[in-house]
């Protein structure tokens, strides 16, 4: 196959190699005069009592989508049409040959085919009334079934010996069985076999042979009986098995609805490929990690010719040939035109078609299964650090107690080394004490704001004014100057100020927990140059209530290793020896706490302030409807 070398990155609206799947090969009315009756039809339609010998079913338009009873009804329709033209030709041709038939002959079958091409024809035949019809109305019935009984039996009366139309009454018998309740049908045979044998009985008054007549006029109408029983029950069966076939199509769909809403809400990204690299199928979680920044169009589209996804395609040839192996995963990265790097966890299945099948049911299917490896391993650490947390936050609990004793005990030293007696190396060795003290305590207070238990609900702050206050007061702690040549940089004009400005519900202390420790790290890695740290506030409509407001904290120092990025919000895991390596983490459990999220993201080296931390924080409602535009 052709490759073609398009952006790497999401396609936007036309994709490389992207095709349109052929569609299936359509069966309906393939096989049947009638056309194939749906089953793919709500369970609620209307079906047939037991005593009714017609099919139903639900739908609009035509074709396969007409109900069954109605397309049965318009082909007796349109077979006594055919018959009354081919009884017109008929004449014809006997009149070409030279048998001449009566003038009244001729105006029978003129009258019955005018008769019946104009019910057939007429707009209230051609298009059914309801699709709760499950037997002819009577004035229906009277238009068919009524006039072939009338019309054939006048015509064996008239005609006698001449003309055996005796097998023209099985029509309108074989449509009342189809088409009209068991008793109807009955009525109809016993109604034509009564006419066979008055028919029978004058024609042997005239000709005699009364016992010849009457027993072929019998026979005859017990055929009827047992044509109309048959079609009946047949008629019966087929609706009850329709029934049946519509019911477990209902189920069936309610199924596929079922597992369709399943994946395409899953966090898991879920493909379908085929062997020539063509995605038939793509949940919007695997089309959100195939892409850089936004999300690839929907399947089908094409994986071979985008060098991005070759490690995709190399990962389907490789799992052809080693499928055990292909089932138990493999990391794979992902490496777009913009240089950013996404590494994932795929497993492939495949499926296999029955030998006996047509190849194009036969053909194998590749199910991928995508995860991001960060998301991964967050699960996992989450995991581990889960039993972890609870153990901490016993033993902080039992370290306050002797760690109030230290400390009280250090400052009755104290006392003492502050007199003038006491040796000097005394006091710095109290000193050390309360320090170390002091450092203690504050890795206990970590500890214990992260620990769980209720906590009263956050109030609704003013996202634009706490974070301007929290700024400010960090500013001068550390002797920052402020102005054009500051390290800081504050953009905050992504947000209205107040009285319009949306609102977010945080608590104001964890807030500047948060920020202000996303910022001492930004000034450890920072450059010196003025504007090296940036924080910007932006509000983000759409979506959920209104939106959300993103809090971001961004330097321009070094970008950070890969390893380092991995482990970033890991419990005691620092780059400082002086850190506790708690400082992240918390800041992910109070963002946590608040419906808010954190998390941090490498930009380019065309892009100064590379390393950037951000939040997520949803905008209460009230707050958001006075800017909604």
């Amino acid at each position: 196959m052709p490759t073609r070398t398009p952006p790497a990155t999401a396609p936007s609206q036309t994709h490389p190699g992207t095709e349109p799947l052929p569609p299936a090969p359509s069966l309906d009315g393939a096989n049947s005069w009638f056309g194939s009756p749906r089953l793919d039809e709500p369970s609620g339609a209307a079906s047939p009592p037991p005593n009714a010998g017609s099919g139903s079913g639900s739908g609009s338009g035509s074709g396969a989508t007409t109900p069954y009873f109605f397309r049965v009804y318009r082909a007796f329709l349109t077979a006594r049409a055919t018959l009354a033209l081919m009884l017109i030709l008929l004449l014809g041709a006997l009149w070409t040959m030279g048998t001449r038939s009566p003038s009244w002959v001729w105006g029978m079958a003129l009258g019955y085919a005018t008769l019946a091409c104009a019910v057939w024809w007429l707009p209230s035949q051609r298009q059914r009334a309801s699709d709760q019809q499950l037997s002819l109305r009577p004035r229906q019935a009277l238009a068919s079934v009524g006039v072939d009984l009338v019309f054939f039996a006048a015509l064996h009366y008239l005609t006698g010996n001449s003309f055996n139309t005796q097998a023209l009454l099985v029509l309108p018998v074989l449509m009342a069985a189809v088409l009209m309740p068991r008793i109807m049908a009955l009525g109809t045979a016993a109604a034509a076999t009564l006419n066979l044998l008055a028919a029978a009985w004058v024609q042997a008054l005239d000709a005699g042979a009364m016992t010849t007549l009457m027993t072929q006029a019998g026979l005859t109408g017990v055929g009827l009986f047992v044509i109309a029983v048959l079609a009946n029950e047949l008629a019966i069966r087929l609706a009850r098995e329709e029934r049946s076939a519509r019911g477990s199509m209902e189920l069936a769909r309610q199924q596929a609805e079922l597992n369709r809403l399943v994946i395409e809400e899953m966090s898991e990204g879920v493909m379908v490929v085929d062997r020539q690299g063509r995605v038939r199928t793509a949940n919007p979680a695997a089309r959100r990690l195939l892409s850089a920044r936004s999300q690839t169009p929907a399947a089908p589209f094409q994986l071979r010719g985008v060098p991005a996804w070759a490690p995709l395609v190399h990962a389907i040839e490789h799992g052809l040939n080693r499928p055990l192996k292909a089932e138990g995963g493999q990391e794979i990265r992902l490496r777009f035109d913009d240089q950013s790097l996404r590494d994932l966890r795929l497993r492939v299945r495949f499926t296999r078609g029955h030998p006996d099948q047509p190849d194009l049911a036969r053909e194998e299917m590749c199910v991928m299964l995508l995860e991001d490896l960060r998301t991964v391993r967050a699960r996992q650490r989450q995991d581990k650090l889960a039993a972890m947390g609870r153990m901490s936050a016993g033993i902080a609990h039992e370290i306050r107690n002797p760690l109030a004793a230290i400390a009280q005990a250090n400052a009755l030293m104290a006392e003492d080394a502050a007199q003038p007696e006491a040796h000097p190396a005394q006091a710095r060795l109290t000193q050390m004490v309360s320090d170390n003290v002091a450092r203690l305590k504050h890795i206990v207070d970590d500890i214990l704001a992260v620990a769980p238990g209720l906590r009263p609900p956050a109030p609704v702050i003013d996202p634009v004014e706490t974070v301007m206050a929290i700024c400010n007061e960090w500013r001068s702690a550390q002797g920052l100057q402020a102005g054009e040549d500051s390290l800081l940089d504050t953009d905050l004009g992504g947000v209205p100020r107040a009285p319009t400005s949306p609102k977010v519900r945080f608590e104001p202390e964890h807030l500047q927990r948060v920020l202000v420790n996303l910022l001492d790290n930004a000034l450890r890695y920072q450059s010196g140059q003025p504007g090296a740290l940036l924080v910007t506030l932006r509000w983000l409509p759409g979506g959920a209530a209104g939106g959300v407001l993103m809090l971001s904290v961004a330097n321009d120092g070094e970008a950070m290793s890969a390893d380092t990025e991995r482990s970033l919000f890991e419990p005691f895991f620092s780059t400082s020896s002086r850190g506790t390596g708690l400082g992240l983490y918390i800041c992910r459990e109070l963002c946590e706490r608040h419906g808010a999220s954190i998390d941090y993201r490498q930009h380019p080296p065309s892009v100064r302030h590379r390393n950037e931390f951000f939040l997520t924080m949803p905008v209460e409602q009230t707050g958001a409807a006075a800017y909604a535009p």
